[in-house]
């Protein structure tokens, strides 16, 4: 063949290809090659001492008007229960590194009480302490994950919180345990030794830090059948010199590192409203949030040098938008709405680290009631679900299932020189056998086709929820609870094993094969 005609050929080929990735995405999914778990604890949850979190949100006391089990309320719980929530990780946060234990344990009446420095500068009563969040967790049926003080504690005050919660036997913090009221110990495996020890948890550099961690870590004890999960202090975002640090010095000590990074549209000088906000500034937040991607691939390339069989995990354990605070609002309280670009946010980022379960064994959105991207927020006795929550909700079915290699070959979207896929997705297949797709469509304007072949699987029923709204910025709010709320999906078609499926703009999507 000549060169014009090879030339021709091509040309004719580009052309083609650029006219049908304008109307259609392609996906192959090999729902035959699946070896990784998608591990529940993906969907893990924070709570801090921090606004309305802990204080109104989870805890309101035996004696409130408000409906409780011993003291904590039981809407969110049943909210909670719903979204199938399987760690919650506390006291925080950068709380957790001027925390002291024994402040919250024993009679509230004479618990001490604190000055919240770093959130609001509001007095802390220490009235929910570690009895009343393991009995939160029980009532959830999720994991504790707790966050030890390295900041401003010692390792004594380590070790011997970690005896008091899960030693049975005969000694001084098994016997203080009893005399608060708790016979049997408690079962906890998370233990994190340190909260962003690069910043609020003391300004420290990594050797120093990782130093630090091998000491404290070293007296976390397994007491009798609790074995402790010990996860190190991580980077900041990009600081792949931190994760580099801490796996060459302590990688054989630790079973996990945490990774911090918050979507923040602007600067961290003023943020951006959580509803106000016009296309350009939505599709440069939804940058941001796919950035999360390069982060996790990075450091876990940094990771795969020293752990190249993958058994220590990357963990997200704080993750999230970060706007301004809602207009009127106390600025150290960090309340703010949540709108369809919050779920946009959430389930391209689930979707991200369902991806690269291979590594990512853990992550906890910031935070779980009434605090940056929440799924619930309450008022007094009122209660509303956010459309983040619902992303939970729609997400829930990939928890221990078998993630599925894909490949998606996705349009794009533009906006002032950045470039990101308009389609983001992930699949998985559980134990019975069904198959679960999640998608995004992050584009604003246009639906988005998305034809699917499915390999090495019968596929004989699908079915499907989305989740959606008319703007971008509709949230929901105490008199307008149901204004973004998941409905029964009608886009999807199947051929044989093809799925035609087509994205509403601004979608989240949630597929069901039988």
């Amino acid at each position: 063949m000549k060169l014009s005609n090879i030339l021709f050929t091509a040309a004719l080929w580009s052309l083609f290809m650029s006219n049908t990735s304008a109307q259609e995405n392609k996906m192959v999914i090999n729902a035959d090659q699946g070896t990784q778990t998608i591990s529940k604890h993906i969907y893990g949850q924070f709570s801090e001492h921090l606004g309305h979190c802990i204080y109104g949100g989870i805890w309101v006391g035996e004696n409130s008007s408000i409906p409780n089990t011993r003291g904590i309320r039981n809407d969110v719980v049943e909210a909670l229960k719903r979204i199938n929530i399987p760690n919650l990780r506390w006291p925080g946060g950068c709380f957790a590194d001027e925390y002291h234990w024994m402040d919250g344990i024993g009679p509230r009446e004479n618990r001490p009480k604190m000055v919240n420095t770093h959130w609001g500068s509001v007095v802390e009563d220490n009235s929910f302490g570690t009895h009343e969040f393991l009995d939160l967790c029980e009532q959830l049926n999720c994991e504790p994950y707790i966050c030890g003080n390295v900041g401003s504690g010692t390792v004594e005050e380590m070790s011997k919180w970690v005896e008091y919660i899960t030693f049975d036997g005969e000694s001084p913090m098994a016997k203080l345990r009893q005399q608060n009221g708790r016979e049997k110990p408690w079962k906890v495996k998370f233990w994190g030794v340190g909260n962003e020890n690069w910043g609020c948890g003391g300004n420290m550099k990594a050797d120093y830090y990782a130093d630090l961690y091998l000491r404290f870590s070293t007296y976390c004890r397994n007491y009798g059948e609790n074995k402790l999960f010990k996860i190190a202090g991580g980077p900041n975002v990009d600081d792949y010199n931190w994760t580099e640090t801490l796996m060459q010095k302590a990688g054989n000590r630790m079973n996990g590192v945490s990774l911090h990074y918050y979507v923040v549209p602007n600067d961290w000088k003023d943020k951006g409203s959580a509803t106000q906000f016009d296309e350009n500034e939505y599709y440069r937040t939804i940058g941001k949030a796919y950035f999360m991607q390069e982060l996790v691939e990075k450091h876990s390339a940094v990771m795969d040098k020293y752990d190249p069989q993958k058994k220590i995990a990357l963990m997200p354990d704080e993750w999230g938008a970060w706007y301004n605070v809602e207009p009127g609002t106390n600025p150290g309280f960090l309340f703010q709405q949540n709108t369809m670009r919050d779920a946009i946010i959430a389930g391209v980022t689930l979707n991200i680290f369902n991806q690269h379960c291979d590594r990512v064994k853990m992550s906890n959105i910031a935070q779980m009631v009434n605090v940056l991207q929440a799924m619930i927020l309450t008022d007094n006795e009122k209660m509303v679900l956010t459309p983040t929550y619902w992303v939970f909700d729609l997400y829930k079915v990939h928890q221990e299932a078998t993630m599925l290699p894909m490949i998606l070959s996705s349009n794009k979207c533009e906006n002032n020189g950045k470039v990101m896929d308009a389609v983001n997705s992930s699949a998985s297949i559980d134990a019975d056998g069904k198959m679960h797709i999640t998608l995004v469509n992050i584009d604003l304007s246009n639906e988005q086709i998305v034809s699917c072949d499915i390999k090495g699987h019968r596929v004989s029923k699908v079915s499907g929820q989305i989740l959606t709204s008319p703007q971008v910025n509709d949230h929901n709010t105490f008199d307008k609870p149901n204004t973004v709320k998941p409905s029964d999906f009608k886009g999807v078609k199947m051929d044989k094993q093809n799925l035609s499926v087509k994205l509403p703009p601004k979608s989240v999507v949630m597929l069901e094969l039988e």
